[in-house]
């Protein structure tokens, strides 16, 4: 298993920043690394995930969500091709810092055959999440 995790301090309370990370219709307009989500807000649910870079290659996932817990976390787990090969469990935690700040905690744990063999594409996809979180702290706190 390997474990990618990023996090970033966002000037607004954590009620706007889960009204913007939900949003799903909205991250076209501002996230540079989800072109596209749809589905479900509930645990248990299904989500339709276009994510990659905007000048890159793109993948299309269907994810089971995990864990949908507003105002606090959102978890889902797809994987490539058969299960068991490459997984990954992606997550967004938000931490109430005080002063109507937010900490996001924004990662993913992989696990499968093939993760021996992507480590090149993981140091590439820690990029995409921290460009993702730099995007998502703009949003929310436009005026």
């Amino acid at each position: 298993m390997k474990t990618l995790e990023t996090e970033i301090e966002i000037a607004a309370p954590v009620e706007r920043v889960w009204q913007v990370l939900t949003d799903y219709e909205r991250h076209p307009e501002w996230n540079p690394f989800i072109r596209s989500i749809k589905g479900d807000k509930h645990q248990g649910g299904k989500l339709t995930v276009y994510l990659g870079p905007k000048d890159g290659n793109a993948m299309t996932f269907k994810p089971d969500i995990l864990r949908y817990v507003e105002n606090k976390e959102l978890r889902w787990k797809g994987k490539l091709g058969l299960r068991g090969i490459f997984d990954g469990e992606h997550y967004f935690v938000l931490q109430e810092m005080g002063n109507g700040h937010t900490r996001l905690i924004h990662g993913e744990k992989f696990s499968g055959l093939l993760i021996p063999l992507v480590g090149k594409m993981l140091l590439k996809t820690k990029l995409h999440f921290e460009r993702m979180n730099v995007a998502l702290k703009a949003e929310c706190e436009k005026a």
